[in-house]
């Protein structure tokens, strides 16, 4: 599936909800559905710099598909991260890079969540665009 056509499916999701309190609960869902992340991956070196709460995100390579881990100590945040995984992860840094991410505004996430979780949020994006630049060379 490609990047785009995930996006498709997560703005059809958020689509069912009317109401931003079953959005905030589908998000923090998805957060609890993501797999824990190994407390050796737990380190300060893959803590997000921008971030309100912790996130740690863990990027490595398989078969040419930059594969992404996540956890966080905040319920919405570890959502959030998830929400971006789902897109990104599994594709190539090439794939990654040219994607414009246009499901966080399809959504209304960028309307809707605080200041400092917007901003945390553009962190997260941009540390995953970052790890994509790094193993594209």
């Amino acid at each position: 599936m490609t990047i785009k056509e995930t996006e498709e499916e997560i703005i059809e999701e958020f689509g069912q909800f009317d109401d931003w309190m079953d959005k905030y609960q589908y998000i923090i869902d998805l957060g609890n559905g993501q797999p824990p992340l190994d407390e050796s991956f737990k380190t300060d070196d893959n803590l997000i710099d921008g971030c309100q709460s912790r996130v740690w995100l863990h990027a490595y390579m398989d078969g040419g598909l930059l594969k992404f881990q996540a956890d966080s100590d905040a319920i919405i945040t570890k959502g959030l991260i998830a929400l971006l995984i789902r897109a990104l992860s599994d594709h190539t840094p090439a794939e990654i890079l040219e994607s414009d991410v246009h499901f966080i505004d399809e959504i209304g996430l960028t309307s809707h969540l605080s200041p400092t979780r917007s901003n945390g949020l553009l962190s997260m994006l941009k540390q995953i665009r970052t790890y994509a630049l790094a193993y594209s060379e």
